[in-house]
């Protein structure tokens, strides 16, 4: 941490997400900054939709006195007067969480706003009560989709949203370019921030798994829509691929399991495994050769770093941030499309070269040391306490 800002100023900083998961892994960076922000005497106070008070994560958060108010604790009264009132009249769930963040922020009177997005426009509504307060505020998007654009009558309030924001913080270029064609204007104050990692940094090679078959690991979301899981098994499905011996392993949790499982046993792959969750990602690696991303959506995909930071060759589709990290063919395999054609074009080029995957993945781990900071969350940090410094110059903000 900068240790001029840490002990001359004591700032107040008020985080905001807006992912309506219990937790989800575009959170890792604000709870990292949080707790590193409040370790070193900032006040830190953030905001959640859904909040699990025993979620380890929360119990984290508040142990570093950071506490997490939950956006979506209506008051009884709200509930109540909304049964009295006609349907057009009622209060919305965004409506009362943006009340009930006006009020707490009031109240706060932070220094800087941070609000975190899933994707890049789910946020806004709480961007706009910053702004309206006359709160400093920057704006983190994690992921954005190529095909979804704000409505027309959003559209103004997204464009000025992200225009007041002192900083709009992204986690690829891709994405960065994405957003403002989708709004329609450019962002000069944008940057590219990365995530916290759940890898060691300094051991760049996990040994190389000692296996005569080739084993893939597929590891996302059970979620069709964005992690494209579904094209992978129609790759698996082609009679060459059931003839080599090749195995994939599919790790996370999602609602569409069930729906890949079905896939699955329609098109007669065999040589797949459901693993489920898992906390150790080293462990991972030291069993499987490479990673298979068939994603349609992305930021930039954490399993993607960690994948690279533990030495292994990836083979993934031009979505997101990937082919931003990736460089084809030299430390790892790109699909230029996510379709299933595209996909096994690039599989087909992987497995061609199977023979060199040691070697590749030595490259890999070696470029993305040079793209990724070793602490992102402490990088993050940082850059927080810098524009709350900016802010303080530029306004008559009490520091107390």
């Amino acid at each position: 941490m900068n240790a001029e800002l840490s002990s001359n100023n004591h700032f107040r900083f008020a985080i905001v997400s807006s992912c309506q998961e219990i937790w989800g892994g575009c959170e890792e960076l604000w709870a990292g900054a949080a707790s590193l922000l409040s370790k070193s005497g900032h006040r830190v106070k953030a905001y959640k939709t859904n909040v699990d008070i025993k979620h380890k994560q929360i119990t984290k958060l508040e142990l570093n006195s950071c506490p997490v108010a939950d956006l979506n604790n209506i008051p009884v009264s709200s509930k109540i007067m909304n049964r009295f009132l006609p349907s057009g009249r009622q209060s919305s769930q965004r409506e009362a969480s943006q009340r009930l963040l006006q009020k707490s922020l009031n109240s706060f009177q932070p220094h800087l706003c941070v609000i975190s997005q899933g994707v890049n426009f789910d946020g806004i509504h709480f961007a706009e009560v910053c702004r309206k307060l006359n709160f400093p505020y920057v704006i983190i998007s994690h992921k954005a989709v190529d095909f979804y654009f704000p409505p027309d009558e959003y559209r103004s309030t997204v464009r000025l949203s992200y225009q007041a924001a002192v900083k709009c913080f992204f986690v690829s270029q891709h994405n960065l370019d994405l957003t403002q064609q989708q709004i329609g204007t450019e962002l000069p104050n944008a940057r590219i921030v990365f995530n916290p990692f759940a890898v060691p940094f300094e051991t760049n090679f996990v040994s190389w798994a000692q296996s005569d078959k080739i084993k893939l690991a597929c590891v996302a979301r059970l979620f069709l829509l964005d992690k494209g899981q579904d094209n992978l098994l129609r790759v698996l499905s082609l009679e060459k691929w059931k003839q080599r011996d090749v195995e994939v392993t599919f790790f996370g949790e999602g609602t569409d399991k069930q729906a890949l499982v079905d896939m699955a046993r329609l098109l007669d792959v065999q040589n797949i495994e459901f693993a489920g969750h898992v906390q150790d990602i080293t462990g991972i690696w030291k069993d499987f050769h490479a990673l298979v991303l068939p994603s349609r959506s992305e930021g930039l995909p954490l399993a993607l770093v960690e994948a690279m930071l533990c030495g292994r060759l990836a083979i993934v589709t031009n979505a997101g941030g990937s082919a931003e990290i990736v460089e084809d063919d030299i430390t790892g395999f790109i699909a230029r499309a996510p379709t299933a054609e595209a996909f096994d074009e690039a599989l087909e080029r992987a497995w061609t070269r199977r023979g060199e995957w040691e070697q590749i993945g030595r490259r890999a781990a070696e470029s993305i040391r040079k793209i990724v900071p070793f602490d992102p969350a402490a990088q993050f940090a940082n850059m927080l306490l810098q524009i709350a410094s900016e802010q303080k110059l530029a306004s008559n903000f009490s520091l107390s």
